[in-house]
């Protein structure tokens, strides 16, 4: 089938973060978003179909997820797209990534505790991190001995590892994965990995699901050397249906597994999920497929679009496609911006669009602009930050 990314939907007055909350992040209501990391598109029609139908049954009563069709569309989407066997015994479901993530660090470390990322950071996670009083501790995504250091320290006791990264959308590869795990196992730091970017990555670049390093075959959990680990992710950011929430994960070991079920059924009154998060999820991965990869050719492109734009403007930034998503993370630092304040100005006060700016992410310097939209939309985008960095690069110069 071919699908239609190009004819823009109008999202206003739905209520949509990006488009009617401008204002909860820019002083102007009346613009252009680049923001949020959701996509301007409809969801699949196979998800919309499957949505419609569990409609029309009319019946929205309490829900178990625990049910084979859920757990059976996870398993082979897991081994289809990423080769990868995962033990569906180890299964968790949540509201959100977010929610699993804060529930993992109340279990695995206490008030005060350190938290370790890589930098750039997701400012969600920021926000879970210090809001549950714990110390996130960056490091930079190349700085192994900044890692180390950082792990070793004795009050260190998550690693949260974002998978592909965001907001850079590096890939992690087999060696880099390892070598991640060896230092875990080494300081004994639980490792909670976000795939939630998982299944867009861009041709050449493979995502490989952090079960594989957990334990001897990646399904054991923790092994002889006492490794701790989860991995979380959803469907709702490859598909484009945050608003239904629900998320799910694997906890490796099975008394960590027991408890976190635990806390979710009692302490967080979450054991039945949102049954239209559940149709949705195993309609995306048993039907989805074909869709998912047009949406990743499209956004591939705008990308592109992007990264032709800024060569020819600033061919000194050598800014490429990232490796996986729709997010395009630019360095202006060599042109001279190593600040935040006057491009913000420019972009919002003269060009009229919102772009999330680097020190979001602790990166003063940089932009993070969503090109998950019809091309239209991106090429105004790419256009209007290209005339807003000539202008704040030619007043630093001058």
């Amino acid at each position: 089938m071919t699908y239609d990314f190009d004819t823009p939907v109008d999202r206003r007055g739905t209520w949509c973060v990006q488009w009617d909350g401008i204002t909860d992040r820019f002083p102007v209501a009346d613009l252009l978003p680049f923001t949020i990391s959701d996509m301007d598109f409809r969801s699949p029609p196979q998800v919309l179909d499957a949505l419609e139908s569990r409609i029309a049954h009319g019946v929205f009563g309490y829900t178990d997820w625990r049910n084979d069709d859920f757990r059976g569309a996870i398993r082979d989407w897991f081994r289809d797209r990423h080769a990868t066997e995962v033990d569906v015994d180890r299964l968790v479901y949540a509201p959100s990534v977010l929610n699993q993530i804060a529930q993992l660090l109340r279990m695995w470390t206490a008030p005060g505790d350190g938290v370790v990322a890589h930098a750039p950071t997701y400012d969600g996670l920021r926000k879970a991190v210090t809001g549950l009083g714990r110390e996130l501790r960056t490091v930079g995504l190349d700085d192994w001995a900044g890692l180390e250091r950082e792990m070793a320290r004795p009050d260190s006791r998550a690693l949260f590892l974002c998978s592909p990264h965001n907001p850079t959308g590096h890939v992690w590869t087999d060696t880099e994965l390892r070598r991640i795990a060896e230092l875990a196992r080494a300081h004994d730091v639980a490792v909670v990995s976000d795939e939630i970017h998982a299944d867009l990555t861009h041709d050449g670049h493979t995502h490989l699901p952090w079960s594989r390093y957990g334990g001897h075959d990646g399904r054991d959990g923790r092994d002889g050397a006492g490794l701790r680990w989860a991995l979380v992710t959803s469907g709702t950011k490859s598909f484009n249906f945050p608003a239904l929430s629900g998320s799910y994960g694997f906890v490796g070991d099975p008394d960590d597994h027991a408890e976190f079920v635990r806390r979710m059924d009692t302490a967080e009154g979450l054991a039945s999920p949102a049954v239209l998060s559940l149709t949705a999820h195993i309609a995306a991965y048993r039907h989805g497929g074909d869709w998912l990869d047009g949406l990743r050719a499209y956004t591939y492109g705008n990308l592109r679009m992007l990264e032709e734009r800024l060569d020819a403007a600033f061919p000194e930034l050598r800014w490429r496609v990232p490796e996986a998503g729709y997010l395009a993370w630019v360095d202006l630092r060599p042109l001279g911006i190593r600040e935040d304040t006057e491009l913000q100005r420019v972009l919002v006060e003269e060009e009229k669009v919102a772009v999330m700016p680097g020190g979001t992410y602790g990166a003063p310097g940089f932009v993070r602009l969503n090109l998950g939209c019809p091309r239209s939309k991106a090429e105004t985008g790419a256009d209007a930050l290209v005339r807003a960095v000539r202008k704040v690069a030619d007043r630093a110069a001058g």
